[in-house]
């Protein structure tokens, strides 16, 4: 954990360089004709293997020892999958002002998807806050969303979603929730195989990524719809974006101030209340999306380097507050004295 104790002194996140790569790869040399379904069935192998993954890692004992902190959860859970969709709709007052109608439905798909795990873990042990309840609580929400996601999508979302229907929600169910499923059940055998070599995997979840961005964004550029995104909306949509993660982090420190949430309880439900997790959303939207992918995860992937940036200098900040005294009743749950503190991917 030594590491963690202080962000980077590049606020640009190395895998975020990776990404945009991808984009401009697939922007110089889109994936057509015979290339195109190779590309295609290679990304819906990967988003399976990608959820197979996130089965096997998550610790069921973990999970329901975390549970003795149902508050501090439940606010976080509310936040991700409650707070941020209802301002994701009220975002669409702003079309066609500042957003087009693609653009909107990429960001309020983006206020669909769940929390991150690793970040948010980064950075609460950074601001000193209580890092196995970010654990808990990152992990919860991913585990969340596999259903609570798509089941927004269709009730939001509508036609938006790529024509959202029973045939996608089979595709969901094949692609995402059997593969996670199968990796939980599995967990008994492969956990500590996947434990062993968890950072050679790390490198198959990111490659997994970086090829369903590559799909989705050469399909954007073989259908040419990029030519309905100009610099003038692009930026209308990072000024949306900033107001939004503004909000979401007043909201998760001072309302959790408001539940009288001790300062570390604070800290891990800012972090882990205010991001969207980028590693769940891409899979979710290739499979949401179909050949529309492109336009849905373009605010996603920008919101999340901005939460990076905007979270670093946060978290650091946090670090040198003095301790609060404790004035009251703690909630339930573990601190950081009672449970060992680690890491995930997600």
């Amino acid at each position: 954990m030594k590491r963690l104790r202080r962000p980077s002194r590049t606020p640009i996140d190395p895998y975020v360089l990776l990404l945009l790569g991808t984009v401009g790869l697939a922007a110089l040399i889109p994936a057509r004709g015979t290339g195109a379904d190779i590309a295609s069935g290679a990304s819906t192998a990967a988003i399976a293997l990608l959820f197979f993954l996130y089965g096997a890692r998550l610790s069921t004992r973990e999970a329901l020892d975390g549970l003795k902190h149902w508050r501090l959860h439940a606010t976080v859970l509310a936040c991700t999958f409650v707070v941020f969709p209802l301002l994701g709709l009220a975002a669409r007052a702003l079309v066609p002002v500042f957003l087009t109608d693609p653009l909107h439905q990429g960001l309020l798909f983006l206020t669909l998807v769940p929390s991150t795990i690793q970040s948010s873990i980064a950075f609460t042990s950074i601001a000193r806050g209580n890092v196995p309840a970010a654990i808990c609580a990152g992990s919860f929400s991913s585990l969340a969303g596999v259903v609570v996601t798509p089941l927004l999508a269709a009730t939001l979302l509508g036609s938006g979603a790529g024509g959202f229907s029973a045939d996608s929600l089979l595709k969901i169910v094949g692609q995402l929730l059997v593969p996670f499923v199968a990796g939980q059940l599995l967990r008994r055998w492969i956990g500590p195989f996947v434990a062993r070599n968890r950072r050679a995997l790390g490198l198959v979840d990111r490659g997994s990524i970086l090829l369903v961005v590559y799909t989705a964004f050469s399909q954007g550029m073989v259908q040419g719809i990029w030519h309905r995104v100009s610099p003038a909306r692009l930026g209308g949509l990072l000024v949306v974006e900033a107001v939004l993660l503004a909000v979401m982090l007043l909201l998760t420190w001072y309302g959790a101030k408001a539940l009288r949430f001790g300062r570390e309880d604070r800290i891990a439900i800012q972090f882990a209340g205010s991001k969207k997790s980028l590693a769940a959303g891409l899979p979710m939207a290739s499979v949401l999306f179909g050949a529309h992918a492109s336009l849905a995860v373009l605010p996603l992937m920008l919101f999340h380097q901005m939460q990076l940036m905007v979270c670093a200098v946060i978290a650091k900040r946090r670090s040198h507050d003095p301790v609060e005294p404790v004035t009251g009743p703690e909630p339930a749950g573990p601190s950081r004295s009672e449970v060992g503190t680690g890491t995930r991917s997600g």
